[in-house]
């Protein structure tokens, strides 16, 4: 049996209530001050993975640190909790440990916190880009776009999940996007491209207008609020969300029948697993960041897999066929917590087609 563990903490203070039922009506501030004098813990036992070629076992463990006291607090502080956290599940027996949330992002990514533990850590990256992309496509060929055609942008193209997405999908597109805050590190990234596959891409830190003019946007900024209003999308975008927190407004989904919001990295996991703990998603799903680790303890290789800040397409198609070895899935389409029908998916293309009628015509 391999065994690994997953990090998670509250993205939010209401997340807390989800474990400690008790604290659903406190103050977001009374349940921060509080959570922060809080040890790491073990959150689930995770049983029932199996793959057809092993079994796995393991352990969520929390890093009790809601993401604005993970960008708020001092740096050191975080990645000190985080390292114990990982000493946690060290005592469980977990043989790898993958990093959730913003956990992943604090810091160098994972690799401190490598250093301080004798277990092996990822950050499940690799395999979340390896999802999105997937989603993407699937999701394009749904709703009757040609890549080929069609403005892509990458929201938050200089961090190490938004890089790697562009330099796959730089091979997949003509017009591609990227934009972010750091305009020296687009460029760089910019040319990074152009050497590697010729394309030639815009990069901008205009990012309202960046989506206004995009057809489908890959979101993975690391903002801590929604930066994706209803007003900003064209009538039939595609929104691939894989930010946590979102990066994409609820509003959206009120608001615009007429565009397609997808959460990014929702993955089937085989066997009869149980969680233990309620992340919102049906049984036997979890994010792909997770399933990475899965994945990983699965294939016996306990190794620091995904970290720091520089992703390579290398480790995206490597974990990307394991992941296919062990029955890993797109486990269909997802938006704000729930399946999209094909019904849905039907309602939001004719919605668009008539919304671009009438811009068309100057009704809107």
């Amino acid at each position: 049996m391999q065994k690994f563990a997953f990090v998670v903490h509250p993205l939010e203070a209401s997340d807390f209530s989800r474990k400690f039922s008790f604290t659903r009506n406190w103050p977001d501030r009374l349940v921060e001050g509080i959570i922060k004098y809080i040890p790491p813990f073990k959150v689930s036992h995770i049983s029932g993975i199996d793959s057809g070629h092993n079994k796995a076992e393991g352990w969520f463990v929390g890093c009790p640190l809601t993401s604005r006291q993970m960008v708020a607090m001092p740096e050191p502080y975080v990645i000190n909790k985080i390292i114990k956290t990982g000493k946690v599940a060290e005592k469980l027996g977990a043989k790898i440990m993958g990093l959730g949330a913003f956990t992943s992002v604090v810091g160098d990514a994972g690799i401190t916190v490598a250093k301080n533990l004798k277990i092996a850590v990822t950050t499940g990256n690799s395999y979340t880009v390896a999802t999105a992309l997937e989603g993407t496509r699937q999701a394009a060929k749904a709703m009757g776009i040609d890549l080929l055609r069609t403005n892509v942008l990458i929201l938050g193209a200089t961090g190490s999940i938004g890089a790697a997405c562009a330099q796959i999908l730089a091979r997949e597109v003509r017009y591609l996007t990227l934009a972010a805050r750091d305009e020296v590190k687009l460029e760089k990234l910019s040319k990074q491209i152009l050497k590697t596959t010729g394309l030639a891409v815009r990069v901008t830190a205009n990012t309202k207008q960046a989506i206004r003019n995009a057809d489908i946007v890959v979101a993975v900024t690391s903002a801590i609020d929604s930066i994706i209003e209803p007003e900003d999308l064209k009538p039939g975008a595609i929104v691939c969300d894989v930010a946590r927190p979102r990066n994409v407004s609820r509003r959206v989904a009120e608001i615009r029948n007429d565009v397609l919001v997808l959460e990014g990295g929702v993955v089937e996991v085989p066997g009869d697993v149980q969680f233990g703990l309620n992340f919102g998603f049906p049984p036997q799903t979890a994010y792909a960041c997770m399933a990475e680790t899965m994945i990983l303890a699965l294939e016996g290789r306990y190794e620091n897999f995904t970290l720091g800040r520089d992703l390579t397409v290398k480790q995206v198609e490597i974990i990307d066929r394991l992941a296919a070895k062990h029955g890993f899935k797109l486990a269909g389409f997802r938006s704000f917590e729930r399946a999209i029908t094909s019904q849905e998916l039907a309602s939001i293309k004719a919605n668009a087609l008539a919304k671009t009628l009438q811009i068309s015509k100057g009704v809107l």
